[in-house]
């Protein structure tokens, strides 16, 4: 009997971008940035830093999200377009 190969993977699919990846780096950005702007505000005895990295750290998500998925949109145009 002749053994049988599994499918190969068609340009129908592929997988797009997976939402937990979107709201991973939201989530970690807000974490990260957040938890930097805590730091500073007790190292300087401020009150506004932990939501200037809040903030940040959200559009820093927002923008590693929209660069990830234009990335994968991108690659899935034809050649001669």
């Amino acid at each position: 009997m002749a053994r049988q190969l599994p499918p190969t993977a068609g340009p129908d699919d592929t997988s797009k971008g997976d939402p937990w990846h979107a709201f991973g780096y939201v989530v970690s950005g807000v974490a990260v940035y957040g938890l930097a702007g805590w730091a500073l505000d007790r190292w300087l005895g401020t009150t506004f830093l932990v939501a200037i990295g809040i903030l940040i750290g959200a559009g820093f998500g927002i923008y590693m999200t929209y660069a990830r998925f234009n990335k994968a949109s991108a690659d899935d145009k034809p050649v001669g377009d």
